[in-house]
């Protein structure tokens, strides 16, 4: 299982140097099912190998200029602050009991998991769509459009506090779609604003968990190992047709983890 969870590690690499999101909301997944780790675990564990990869592979981008560093301050900024407040306070608060319904319990594991399988078939529907610029974004102000993003971040930080997945699929969208921003260079930003997500979000509650840094460091290097060939991928490869064939394997996916929490 090892073997296969390192393996699934390069994926996650990959996925997020080229197409600059995707390969996190696999993480927790591959934590879980494969090294067998807590699933609040596994979302902390998750936001540190996220966080590195994405800083890395996010250089190459910084080299050729093909990073909005005003618009990863409008982005991110609400986003840290969320995330700081909901790993901080937010996710405390669920009880290890969430709900019970005859005798079947929902424990806070299952809950998270429940949460993250949706958000992953929220991802795939994001990524096979057709996620073009709509025209009726054109007719609004420069101010309305920075605020809108200014409240995507505010979700994408929350999502992150709670499941440890870095957003790039909703952030590339916004980044595209409400600031016009290239493609190329979306999903440079979107890497900038994912590392510094998943790393505070990591150093803000790292202090609540015992945490096996053997593991975590070797599965953050394959994965950065995985984010420098998808970088080198992307200058050969256009990322936007590799989207929906991902965004079905992330459905398959979260409709697994629904199945195998609640049937199996």
């Amino acid at each position: 299982m090892e073997i296969i969870g390192y393996t699934a590690a390069i994926l996650i690499g990959i996925s997020l140097g080229l197409i600059g999101g995707g390969g996190s909301i696999l993480t927790v997944p591959v934590l879980v099912y494969l090294f067998r780790l807590d699933t609040f675990l596994a979302t902390e564990y998750s936001l540190f190998i996220v966080g590195i990869s994405s800083a890395v592979g996010s250089l190459s981008y910084f080299k050729k200029g093909l990073i909005n560093s005003k618009m990863a301050l409008i982005f991110g900024l609400p986003s840290i602050i969320s995330i700081f407040l909901t790993r901080s306070y937010l996710l405390p608060l669920i009880p290890e009991e969430v709900a019970r319904i005859d005798t079947f319990i929902v424990t806070k594991n299952i809950f998270l998991l429940l949460i993250f399988a949706g958000l992953m078939i929220l991802a795939s529907y994001k990524m096979i769509g057709n996620n073009s610029p709509l025209n009726t974004l054109e007719t609004r102000s420069e101010s309305r459009k920075t605020l809108l993003a200014a409240g995507q971040g505010v979700m994408v930080g929350i999502l992150t506090g709670f499941v440890g997945a870095g957003g790039g699929f909703m952030i590339i969208p916004a980044l595209v779609n409400l600031l016009r921003i290239p493609m190329k260079t979306a999903i440079g930003t979107s890497l900038v604003i994912i590392s510094l997500n998943s790393l505070i979000g990591f150093f803000s509650s790292v202090h609540n968990t015992k945490i096996d840094w053997n593991l975590l460091v070797s599965v953050t290097a394959i994965a950065v190992i995985g984010i420098i060939i998808g970088s080198q991928l992307s200058k050969k490869i256009d990322g936007k047709k590799l989207k929906p064939i991902f965004g079905w394997f992330i459905l398959v996916m979260g409709i697994y983890i629904i199945t195998r929490e609640i049937f199996l």
